[in-house]
């Protein structure tokens, strides 16, 4: 780090996946480390492992979803760590399916965890953000963004989520805070497994036939996605904001 305050940093959905290898990343920079999912006794592995290497972690449970449960979990941020600087949108849900057979709560939960969740955490962080002149937010979107069949919510989310990065970096900047996303394309998680299952497909299958269409021939891993977030959140990276950065192992197109 170029400072030598300690940054506090949330990562929403922390519990494992992506949300997991960057609280440990963050971590591993220097930061003090608030890893928030929805059971907070799922949050401890993360929280261990941090700590085990010298890090500073707070498991925080939270429904990212609920504006009360987030302030509390901010509330209790602030009072074990310290105010948050840097936030990390990563919490996520899958309800695939065809549009002709998705429910309106398939629908709801997944705009709820994705964009209200996104939405609620950044306004109650941002306000730390401001009186401290300095602020890291970065929102998880998805290479599925651009469309991907049986998941007509969450490309429609993770496309929101876009537009949301954006305008904040418009409203935010001023106060030294930046927005930016990243938007990951095969990534290892048990959300990848789940789709595997619901195409019916055994997941080392699922994975072979993914990486023969990527173009560095592998799919990715989820500290590909925590490295990138990593820069986003640094100190040196004050001038990029507004930002869709797809880590995909290539173009997608």
């Amino acid at each position: 780090m170029s400072t030598t305050e300690q940054r506090v940093a949330v990562v929403t959905g922390a519990a494992r996946g992506i949300g997991a290898a960057t609280a440990v990343r963050l971590a591993a920079e220097g930061r003090a480390v608030a890893v928030l999912d929805l059971d907070e006794a799922g949050c401890a592995a993360t929280v261990e492992k941090i700590t085990a290497a010298g890090g500073t972690a707070l498991a925080v449970g939270c429904d990212v979803a609920d504006p009360a449960r987030v302030e509390a979990a901010v509330e209790r941020v602030v009072a074990g760590l310290g105010a948050p600087t840097i936030l990390v949108n990563n919490a996520g849900v899958l309800r695939d399916n065809l549009l002709f057979k998705m429910s309106e709560s398939d629908w709801d939960t997944v705009m709820n965890v994705h964009l209200r969740g996104a939405f609620l955490m950044s306004r109650a962080c941002q306000k730390h953000m401001v009186d401290a002149g300095f602020g890291r937010i970065v929102n998880l979107s998805s290479s599925s963004a651009l469309g991907n069949r049986g998941q007509v919510n969450y490309a429609a989310a993770k496309a929101g989520l876009q537009g949301f990065t954006k305008t904040l970096a418009k409203e935010l900047g001023k106060f030294g805070i930046t927005a930016n996303s990243v938007a990951p394309g095969f990534i290892v998680t048990d959300m990848t497994a789940a789709t595997a299952e619901r195409v019916g497909m055994g997941f080392e299958e699922f994975q072979a036939a993914a990486a023969t269409q990527i173009p560095v021939q592998r799919v990715g891993v989820p500290d590909d996605i925590a490295n990138a977030i990593a820069f986003f959140t640094g100190d040196a990276a004050g001038f990029v904001s507004g930002q869709v950065m797809y880590v995909a192992g290539g173009p997608l197109n």
